[in-house]
């Protein structure tokens, strides 16, 4: 009687654990597809991130390419505007270049203007200097001080361009060079990355200049800015 007690409860026994088992399957296999589904929507998370900063990286290098070839065109406007008849072209045909009533004045500034335009600009930076140093108050030294700040940039010395360049707008801001001159404080600024100086910059231009080549070649390098 008493193996038969025994055998009775482990039979007993076993069948709850068959019942106990059946209902845990359901959860098991539940917990399951929750996990995978789980991991599933984890992957295509990352994706989505890799994908967007992929764009990010894509659109940041087009940008940097577009301001590279801006420096470049600014540099190569620099040096035409050194070239004869070029200062005409860059103000829009405004006005020929003053002359000085004292052939010496006059000598000191056309020899500083050669070394510009032969590029050498170190020379042209020091004779600019000397000159306006000599003339403080001659009718040249506006455009005097905008070739000293364009030396200065072509000589990669960017804060010193800016400094020249922000003096001469500021004392002659009705000089036809006075946007030009705007423009190559832009350009040093974007060289030494302060691109939101920059776009201040070329704001200024757009909203003084209107209507003058340089407000139109501003316009565009904001689109590159933004």
């Amino acid at each position: 009687m008493r193996s038969v007690s025994v055998l009775s409860r482990l039979t007993g026994l076993c069948a709850l654990m068959v019942v106990a088992l059946s209902a845990s399957q359901p959860a098991h296999a539940f917990a399951d597809d929750d996990a995978r589904k789980a991991i599933l929507e984890l992957r295509q998370q990352i994706k989505s991130m890799s994908d967007a900063n992929q764009r990010a990286r894509m659109q940041l290098a087009d940008q940097i390419e577009g301001l590279e070839q801006e420096v470049t065109r600014l540099r190569g406007m620099i040096e035409q505007i050194g070239r004869p008849g070029g200062a005409q072209a860059s103000a829009g045909g405004a006005r020929a270049e003053d002359k000085a009533e004292d052939p010496r004045e006059q000598s000191a500034y056309d020899g500083a203007m050669d070394q510009f335009r032969k590029g050498d600009y170190k020379e042209a930076s020091d004779s600019l200097t000397a000159f306006l140093t000599l003339y403080p108050e001659s009718t040249l030294a506006p455009t005097a001080q905008f070739y000293l700040g364009s030396s200065r940039y072509a000589l990669k010395d960017y804060k010193g361009a800016i400094d020249r360049l922000t003096l001469m707008s500021q004392k002659f801001a009705s000089h036809p060079r006075a946007p030009d001159a705007l423009l190559v404080i832009a350009g040093s600024q974007i060289e030494l990355n302060n691109r939101a100086g920059a776009k201040t910059t070329l704001q200024r231009i757009v909203k003084d200049y209107k209507g003058t080549p340089a407000a139109e070649t501003a316009a565009k390098r904001l689109q590159l800015l933004q």
